[in-house]
């Protein structure tokens, strides 16, 4: 069992507090999704409106304070209505945005980007800069070694030699990673983190958030289930210039193609993250079989793109 997973009492105390704090009172409640270590709710006001309710655990309850940043810094994200931690758990009511009028497109992404990646870095975000991202292998092995001494990711060879492929390359493939853009990044940069509605397109979901090359946030666009696409990038990445992006966005980096690149460390940084978390037991036992499906896939394909020049 993860050591933060919610729990329904403590979410339930939150919400109730939250309403009491707005003004608000709720008539009913839809479950939109749930996950292991969060979970969005719509509620249904007494005055016919809505709001959202999302809920969450480490290492996620700094959401509402990176969104209340980043308006802060005219940065079109969900407005935050209301927010506490209790028992380190977040929970937050935002404003209802509704049914989007239609999805996101690469031109709605370079332009939410450029934005975005402008913002300078906020220091409580981790932060992936040069040295931090030649570290990320060795890191890698090491969360791996304490999974595997608690009984942990026993069955993950393949896994354990992609790192040790990588380790020894990292600091050449880091370099120029602090090339503009280099800002605040999303962490999860998809179709569905961007809302277009009536009103305007809005940024959601900042729980990932980071400070790092701006590079990493285009090459989660277009997903990491298949083979990595880097014409598609190189695409995004100069439809981002062309909306404001520093043009040294296209430029090689640690003596590969800014696709490439990007591609290549954006995985390493995906595979990182779950052996990292599961390590600090946010993730349980019960995670370990998909998340070692996920992390190899990763994995996989940064050998393939960061040894190949």
């Amino acid at each position: 069992m993860s050591t933060t997973q919610w729990t329904r009492p403590t979410v339930d105390v939150l919400r109730q507090h939250l309403l009491a704090e707005t003004g608000s009172t709720m008539t009913a409640s839809e479950v939109i999704r749930i996950w292991e270590l969060s979970g969005v709710e719509r509620l249904h006001l007494s005055n016919g409106a809505s709001m959202i309710f999302k809920f969450a655990v480490t290492p996620f309850t700094t959401e509402a304070d990176i969104l209340i940043n980043l308006a802060g810094h005219g940065i079109p994200v969900v407005a935050v209505k209301a927010w506490a931690v209790r028992d380190h758990t977040l929970g937050m009511l935002t404003e209802d945005l509704g049914v989007p009028v239609r999805l996101a497109t690469e031109n709605d992404a370079a332009t939410a980007a450029v934005r975005l990646h402008a913002i300078p870095s906020l220091g409580y975000l981790d932060t992936f800069d040069e040295e931090a991202l030649t570290s990320l292998p060795e890191r890698g092995l090491a969360a791996l070694a304490a999974l595997q001494r608690e009984g942990r990711f026993l069955n993950a060879k393949d896994i354990k030699r992609a790192l040790q492929r990588l380790a020894p390359l990292a600091r050449t493939r880091a370099v120029g990673a602090e090339r503009p853009p280099f800002g605040v990044c999303h962490g999860e940069f998809h179709p569905t983190s961007l809302h277009v509605g009536t009103d305007g397109t809005r940024l959601l979901d900042l729980a990932k958030a980071f400070n790092g090359p701006g590079l990493l946030d285009l090459a989660t666009w277009f997903g990491t289930r298949a083979p990595a696409k880097p014409q598609s990038l190189n695409r995004l990445i100069h439809a981002y210039i062309h909306v404001g992006a520093h043009p040294d966005a296209a430029s090689c980096r640690g003596g590969l193609p800014a696709d490439q690149w990007a591609l290549g460390w954006h995985r390493i940084w995906a595979a990182h993250w779950f052996l990292a978390h599961a390590a600090a037991r946010h993730h349980g036992r019960m995670t370990d079989d998909a998340h070692r499906s996920i992390i190899r896939r990763q994995l996989t394909g940064a050998v393939t793109l960061l040894t190949s020049s």
